[in-house]
């Protein structure tokens, strides 16, 4: 029997590895990709696209992505540890400031007087989702206490009955899947916008 050299060897080896290679490369790298963009854009087209929300026909915003509110007729998300602007996608991440950390004392600090500021009557305890920045910086929701803390200042703001306002959070709660994971939600983005199209009830 004649041996074979380690060059043929080699080649019967090499061979198979890339034609392997070449079908995964095709499978993995566009097949699934280019299949699975397919299904989502025909499934679920707003979530595929980025759960953009529109107005008037521009883009306003995403319901997955905060954006920042100061003024006292709006519901104020949680705070953004993101540089150099509030909320920047590029740049997601949490402050990775200590407890100990006097800078994560100010900056609660400074939002629990902005939020007595603006509502000086308040004298509920603030929930700490109100004060204290996510993990990501870009939270977009806020728990139903936090949503149920500034009713009263928006309503007044907005010259509204707090129990329309309380409808508005009510709407906009998203609650736990099949009842088991996770805790209610308000989206702060799509809340204001319903807020900002509605007209004054007393």
């Amino acid at each position: 029997m004649q041996k074979q050299t380690p060059t043929r060897a080699g080649a019967g080896v090499l061979r198979p590895a890339l034609v392997v290679f070449a079908i995964l490369t095709v499978v993995t790298g566009l097949a699934y990709p280019y299949a699975t963009t397919g299904i989502s854009q025909l499934v679920f087209p707003h979530e595929a696209n980025g759960s953009m929300i529109e107005r008037n026909g521009q883009v306003v915003g995403s319901t997955l992505i905060g954006q920042q509110f100061s003024a006292p007729k709006y519901f104020w998300g949680r705070l953004s540890a993101t540089a150099p602007m509030p909320y920047n996608a590029s740049a997601s991440g949490g402050s990775n400031l200590g407890p100990r950390n006097q800078a994560l004392a100010d900056a609660a600090k400074a939002r629990v007087d902005a939020l007595r500021a603006a509502d000086p009557g308040n004298t509920k305890p603030i929930p700490v989702d109100l004060v204290s920045a996510s993990g990501s910086g870009l939270d977009p929701d806020i728990s139903v206490a936090a949503a149920d803390y500034q009713i009263e200042r928006v309503a007044r703001a907005r010259d509204m009955s707090t129990l329309e306002v309380a409808k508005r959070v009510e709407a906009h709660t998203r609650r736990p899947f099949f009842g088991l994971l996770g805790e209610p939600v308000v989206n702060v983005l799509a809340l204001n916008l319903d807020l900002d199209g509605m007209k004054a009830t007393r």
